[in-house]
């Protein structure tokens, strides 16, 4: 309750003065959010007393008086609360810390944005536009296409009894070759407009085109995947094609299919989808709706579906994951050989069951067994998972259902190189003495929590620092809930360094665009964003801001602002909004102001400026608080690069844990204060 309290109360304060920045429109909707949330669950709460209750209620009616006073002076955040109100990456992060800040226990960031878990039963919200009525109406007859059934529904013979999807993870875990099916010879195809197709792209269209009809689809970001999608449905003739992406580059792929496939005809679906156009050759669908429209979209008759950023999908325990899963299931019930295609840059982040899911959507496998054509290829190989030889065997099987993985020094020569520079930053002295500060108390209190656990084991206590005890203490730290208002965590203490960082990040930059131009500057937080814009207005400097809480248009609008406007020199991002989908090439320089989870998100916002038709060398100036934390994290987020290395790239790189950088980060400040306490005992 003292945590909302006081930022209602700096929302107030910052409406009164006039100053109503997208930061505190952000502060505004997570209050009234979490008001929401903080009543709906006082009064589901029976282990509190009435009197008690009351009271809790009470305040929260004082926040939520505040708050309609404030929208009565501004009336924009209104629409902020409404029931279609789009919560933004950046509301979503910042409900996060408010809830670190008050104690509450909430799961470690991930690299896409939060999403719910499913629950039972139809979704309330669910809708069925009338223009979908109308097609129904028009063609009340789709009959399922049995035609593919048996082919699916193959059996294993001599591997029954084999737990075999185990073995199919641990087949990539031990490397191999390049992981990429064989393709055709790239085949002439037409394209609209005088575009032309790298022969990369145009093998995938080819295979395509010769009947293949499941793709995972994972070429290094900037190789053209969006464009290999729209023309392998074109090849398929998989229309009407349904395509799911995240919110930020909805209108992107509307845009894309205008350039590639201009006789098609796309619709994309917002909110309730009032507007769409049931009858369109594509439908293009965010991750954030989906569940409004799941019910009709089984039922259309799509004939092909693309998964964009298909690693949104990896937790199957999510509604995102559920929801796509159901609706390749209904697509394949309907289409006897619907063309699936999964793309991803990344498909691995954390470990090899990331690719549980995108398998399962591609009717690779289901909850215990690989199917159809998969099953009868492990089959053929003549062994199980008793040889060693089923390993390659069994990862060449799966390869070969469709995995397409090309890197941009084999098939692009033309694209520069890139490289990621460390540019450590000295802190002002007041910040870098708080952040020590800071990272000292957590130190005190992992230890604490160390030394009591040896005390717990007795006198037989092995010399050394027990390793496994540190990592135990620190996912104890990790879910524990803070004590008191002042405890820091890892997450507090890593926006605080980028608030730290904002100026100088900013500064650099401000440098670079007086030395090479164009930049782009990506950030995690809003409150960053916003400090490093008001460096850019003070010095006079153009740029256009790309966040979370903005309208496709309005982020379209900003993309082609950098893109064609000479006087629009810097690009601000949001790390999360922006590092996926877009096309930022203006640039050849980025500043990455605050570090990422993981090394996939931090490539993912590299690549929006390394891609296919960037003509000069990229460099991503990393920007780290020297003597901090922050240190230590670049340092594993650099150690955990090699995951998707190994799995899809042949490399010899050793496999990486899919143990959370926060986790270690935590284990490596433990384990360096209690060396520092054995040399000076």
């Amino acid at each position: 309750m003292p945590v909302l309290a006081q930022v209602v109360r700096d929302v107030e304060a910052a409406v009164q003065r006039g100053r109503v920045v997208p930061s505190v429109k952000t502060k505004f909707q997570v209050v009234a959010l979490l008001v929401r949330e903080e009543r709906a669950r006082l009064k589901a709460d029976t282990s509190i007393g009435e009197a008690r209750r009351g009271e809790q209620l009470k305040r929260l009616d004082g926040i939520a008086v505040i708050l309609a006073k404030t929208a009565a002076r501004n009336t924009s955040l209104l629409a902020l609360l409404d029931d279609d109100a789009v919560i933004s990456d950046a509301a979503r992060s910042l409900r996060r810390e408010l809830l670190h800040a008050a104690g509450v226990e909430v799961a470690p960031d991930e690299v896409e944005p939060p999403e719910p878990v499913a629950a039972s039963g139809p979704s309330p919200r669910q809708v069925v536009p009338q223009s979908v009525v109308s097609r129904q109406l028009a063609n009340p007859f789709l009959a399922p296409d049995y035609s593919s059934v048996a082919k699916r529904q193959a059996r294993p013979r001599r591997l029954a009894g084999w737990e075999l999807l185990g073995p199919l993870f641990k087949s990539f875990e031990m490397g191999g070759d390049s992981s990429c099916m064989d393709l055709p010879e790239p085949s002439s195809v037409r394209v609209a407009g005088g575009l032309e197709l790298m022969p990369h792209q145009a093998r995938v269209v080819a295979a395509a085109a010769a009947g293949h009809r499941t793709f995972l689809l994972a070429d290094e970001p900037g190789l053209g995947k969006t464009a290999q999608a729209l023309l392998a449905a074109q090849a398929a003739n998989a229309y009407p094609l349904l395509v799911v992406v995240p919110n930020v580059v909805k209108t992107n792929w509307a845009r894309e299919v205008g350039l590639w496939t201009p006789h098609r005809r796309p619709t994309v679906i917002h909110g309730d989808g009032d507007t769409v156009d049931a009858f369109a050759d594509i439908v293009i669908v965010n991750y954030e709706v989906l569940d409004r429209h799941v019910g009709w979209i089984g039922e259309l008759g799509f004939r092909g579906m693309v998964v964009d950023e298909a690693h949104y999908i990896k937790n199957k325990k999510s509604q995102r994951s559920q929801h796509v899963l159901q609706i390749a299931d209904r697509i394949r019930f309907r289409t006897g050989n619907p063309l699936m295609v999964a793309l991803t840059g990344t498909p691995l982040i954390n470990d090899i069951e990331d690719f549980r899911a995108i398998w399962q959507f591609l009717g690779w496998i289901d909850d215990k067994r690989p199917l159809g054509e998969l099953m009868e290829a492990l089959e053929e190989t003549g062994l199980t998972p008793a040889d060693h030889a089923f390993y390659p065997a069994a990862r060449s099987s799966v390869v070969e259902r469709g995995i397409v993985r090309r890197r941009k020094i084999d098939v692009a020569a033309d694209i520069p190189a890139r490289r990621v520079a460390d540019l450590p930053v000295e802190l002002d002295d007041a910040a870098a003495s708080s952040i020590r500060a800071s990272e000292q108390a957590l130190a005190r209190r992992l230890v604490s929590y160390y030394e009591r656990a040896l005390e717990a084991r007795g006198p037989d206590v092995p010399a050394g620092i027990d390793l496994e005890l540190a990592r135990q203490v620190a996912r104890r730290e990790l879910a524990a809930k803070a004590t008191k208002k002042s405890d820091e965590n890892v997450f507090s203490m890593m926006r605080r360094i980028g608030q730290a960082k904002a100026g100088p990040a900013a500064d650099y930059a401000a440098q670079l665009v007086r030395s090479v131009g164009k930049v782009v500057f990506f950030a995690k937080h809003v409150d960053v964003m916003d400090a490093a814009e008001e460096v850019f207005a003070g010095r006079g400097i153009r740029f256009v801001s790309i966040r979370g809480d903005q309208s496709s248009t309005a982020r379209q609008k900003a993309i082609d602002a950098f893109t064609n406007d000479p006087e629009v020199a810097v690009a601000v991002c949001s790390l999360t909004a922006a590092g996926v989908g877009l096309n930022l090439q203006a640039a050849s320089n980025m500043v990455l102001a605050e570090l990422s989870w993981t090394d996939a998100e931090q490539t993912q916002a590299i690549d929006r400026i390394h891609r296919i038709g960037q003509a000069e060398p990229v460099t991503a100036w990393r920007i780290i608080a020297a003597q901090t934390l922050d240190a230590r994290i670049a340092e594993l987020i650099d150690s955990k690069a090699g995951l998707a290395a190994r799995a899809l790239d042949g490399s010899d790189e050793e496999m990486s844990s899919s143990t959370d950088v926060q986790l270690d980060a935590l284990v490596a400040l433990l384990t360096d204060a209690l060396s520092e306490l054995q040399i000076t005992a």
